[in-house]
């Protein structure tokens, strides 16, 4: 580690002093060194995620425009920095701030992110996803802040009349050594610049900080539990009445014709009702009375994308899809293990509802939503409108949660068809119950996965996944990437691309090679927290179990002697010792453990579970029980924690991710419509299937720069917890969740009306 930061200290950084009114600073570029690889007796080609994944694409992207991203510096000692990433929850906002103060040496309190409004000029430096957002900026705002703090010394000396050298800066004071001091905002004119100046500068060892790498509560968290913080549906925009949308009763109807539209315009409160392509859209002075409306509308639909199809007529087309394996067990040679797994679909819906608004008049519009791809919008949507991108504004609001579901803005062209169609602001929320069955989901796959072995060593590892399509139309953040996502021909392409830069199989196993082929794009898809990763590593971490124990080998050992890299090795040593593996444990319980890399960091991962019948039959209302995870230790290496207490909030949040998808969370499919129609019949981890014991073990830098952590704990969850029931019920589970062929456990809604009755009994629902 420490080399590489200080090496990254050492060199000098081009960056501009803006021309403004104020301080007002930007810059760009940095690099990182790639990993040394292991040895092993019959070692793996590199695979393409190892030489160059998807985040270092994003990273390369970014760093043209990097110079377009400025820190301005408020005559009240205050820094202003609008982040052009979404904050959904992932603390990138703090994060982002915690860069700004460590080289500006300027108190956290005292640094103001907000989120930019859609900049078109950023191209691909305004997409949140892949685990980039800090990665991408963390040389571009500490070099922005260094030149801020540089240009505050300068004009300090000037006014002081001493030299520079002589002048330290701390908490937001110039101080000199004669006992002069002068506070930032004192010196934030004198700084500035009428015309705008190249400059170079150096940034702060690793040694000297003193706010990265230190445990910071969230700058958000204040607002966030006391209600004050504002996301879209607490906005107040002139006009903008609540409205919502009666959805088809199967995946994509069409409205065919409406039989009472007179009769629900006149209903109380009703302002509105309109035809769009994607339903009925109505606008009341509330909710509630919007809610009634969509319940009293009587509609012809016509057929949806995927009518009459079911979960197994999904499988079958799986099946049918699958790319053939090549490496054949060679008898007297080699000897196999050979499985095919199956992952049902999921749902991406984010506890914040699907919503925005929308305010578009003759020649021009205005949009408020929690956006990850907001260029994308901006440019999608003035097309849509018949505008150029110029004149719809996007404003990017805070967001609850996202997980990929808001790279899509399918609210917001939504909430902009409307308004145009009405000529009216509008709120638009989607119903829990649009997001469940109309909204995006992480789709159906299987996994098939051979591995031959011979005398102690893997000698080939093939895996072939084969996926629903993922809609990648998004891009990689504006319109050309995001038209050639759509493309018939190009979004396979696509899809592949990014399959190979973020799957990778951490162990030398001679011959490795992983496919992806992708069919049906009817449904409703997208990016969920890791893409492939959960699914594709949950298969390859079974078969890892299958290998060791047909080697004769303990499943932890047998791991650490194939890793190809000390870093993997270091966190599956550190959960191996730190959750006590190979404990004894009573019969229906059971550890797993499991490794994931993702973007340049390590996760592992060990789960204890009990399968026993008292546990598994256990009766909580309105809900499916089952297996219950009691422990989990977490070891994390992302290189550099910028905040290791939000980088331990993204590991919990993960591994109930990696909970859910193995156990409980999956959406069932009858007849071209989901099941599952809100939280209540979705089982993600509840509190009875939280893991009493948890620990996340946040390993020292090793890099000196930050990796990826956003979705780095999901797959590594869902793995150990997957191995862990494997060896609790001595049979390796193949579908995935693990209770998915288990009676529902609640009686579906019913799809028309689309949304159910709002309730009144909620104390009867309170345990």
């Amino acid at each position: 580690m420490g080399d590489q930061d200080q090496s990254l200290g050492r060199r000098r950084f081009l960056g501009y002093v803006l021309a403004a009114s104020t301080l007002t600073v930007a810059a760009q570029l940095g690099e990182v060194a790639a990993p040394e690889r292991a040895e092993a007796a019959i070692p793996s080609l590199p695979e393409p995620a190892e030489v160059y994944d998807l985040n270092d694409l994003l990273t390369d992207a970014a760093l043209p425009t990097a110079n377009l991203i400025s820190i301005q510096l408020n005559t009240d000692g205050t820094a202003s920095f609008a982040l052009p990433r979404a904050e959904v929850g992932q603390g990138v906002t703090t994060s982002s701030a915690m860069l700004i103060a460590e080289e500006l040496d300027l108190p956290l309190s005292q640094v103001q992110v907000t989120l930019a409004d859609a900049r078109p000029e950023l191209v691909f430096n305004q997409l949140t996803g892949g685990s980039n957002t800090t990665i991408s900026t963390y040389t571009p705002i500490r070099v922005a802040a260094a030149i801020a703090r540089q240009r505050l010394l300068q004009a300090a000396a000037a006014q002081l009349g001493v030299p520079i050298s002589t002048l330290t800066t701390s908490a937001g004071v110039v101080n000199s050594a004669s006992g002069a001091s002068i506070g930032y905002g004192a010196l934030a004119v004198a700084a500035a610049s009428q015309t705008t100046v190249q400059v170079s500068v150096g940034l702060k060892p690793a040694a000297q900080f003193s706010v990265i790498g230190t445990p910071q509560s969230r700058i958000d968290a204040l607002d966030a539990v006391t209600g004050r913080k504002q996301f879209a549906m607490d906005l107040s925009v002139p006009g903008a009445l609540p409205t919502m949308v009666c959805r088809p009763p199967t995946i994509n109807g069409t409205v065919q014709s409406v039989q009472n539209l007179a009769a629900v315009q006149a209903m109380p409160g009703i302002t509105d009702v309109v035809t769009v392509a994607t339903g009925v859209a109505v606008r009341g002075q509330t909710f509630g009375q919007c809610i009634d409306a969509v319940r009293a509308l009587q509609v012809t639909w016509g057929p949806g994308t995927v009518e009459g199809a079911s979960d197994a007529s999904v499988q079958q087309e799986l099946l049918a899809a699958e790319l053939p394996l090549v490496v054949p067990p060679l008898p007297l040679l080699t000897q196999a293990v050979d499985a095919r797994f199956t992952f049902h679909f999921a749902s991406n819906s984010a506890l914040e509802p699907n919503c925005a608004i929308a305010d578009v008049r003759p020649g021009r519009a205005e949009i408020w939503g929690a956006l990850k791809a907001p260029i994308v919008a901006q440019e999608t949507i003035g097309a849509a409108l018949g505008l150029l991108p110029g004149a719809v504004t996007v404003h990017v609001t805070q967001g609850g949660g996202s997980f990929g579901r808001k790279l899509f803005h399918d609210a917001a062209i939504e909430a902009a068809l409307i308004s145009q169609a009405i000529g009216k602001p509008v709120k638009l929320m989607w119903h829990r119950t649009d997001d469940f069955r109309q909204g995006r989901s992480h789709p159906m796959a299987t996994s098939r996965v051979r591995a031959t072995y011979s005398l102690g060593n893997v000698v080939s590892f093939e895996q072939r996944h084969t996926s629903i399509g993922t809609d990648f139309g998004h891009g990689l953040g504006e319109i050309i990437t995001s038209l050639a996502a759509k493309l018939p021909v190009g979004n396979l392409g696509f899809s592949e691309v990014m399959f190979e830069l973020t799957q990778q199989t951490p162990y030398e196993f001679g011959v490795t090679t992983q496919l992806l082929n992708e069919v049906d794009h009817g449904f409703n898809t997208g990016s969920m927290r890791g893409i492939y990763s959960p699914n594709v590593r949950c298969a390859q971490e079974l078969m890892v179990d299958q290998l060791a124990a047909a080697m004769g080998q303990d499943a932890y050992q047998f791991r650490r002697q194939f890793l190809k890299d000390d870093r993997a090795r270091a966190v599956l040593d550190q959960v191996a010792q730190a959750g006590e593996w190979g404990r004894t444990m009573p019969a229906g319980t059971a550890q797993g453990i499991a490794l994931h890399p993702e973007y340049h960091g390590f996760v592992a991962v060990l789960a204890e579970i009990d399968c026993t019948p008292a546990t598994v039959g256990r009766q909580v209302p309105d809900a499916w029980t089952g297996p219950r995870v009691t422990k989990v230790v977490c070891a994390v290496d992302v290189g550099l924690a910028v905040n290791p207490r939000g980088l331990e909030a993204q590991m919990m949040g993960g591994i109930m991710d990696g909970i859910a998808v193995a156990l409980t969370a999956g959406l069932h499919l009858e007849n071209g419509m989901f099941q599952e129609g809100s939280w209540d019949n979705y089982f993600y981890t509840r509190q009875w299937n939280t893991p009493p014991e948890l620990q996340i073990i946040v390993m020292p830098p090793t890099t000196g720069v930050p990796g990826g952590a956003g979705e780095l704990a999901v797959a590594g969850a869902m793995a150990a917890v997957a191995c862990a029931y494997g060896r609790a019920t001595g049979t390796m589970p193949t579908t995935f969740p693990i209770n998915f062929t288990a009676p529902l456990g609640f009686v579906p809604l019913p799809a028309e009306p689309p949304i159910p009755q709002s309730p009144t009994d909620g104390l009867s629902r309170a345990y």
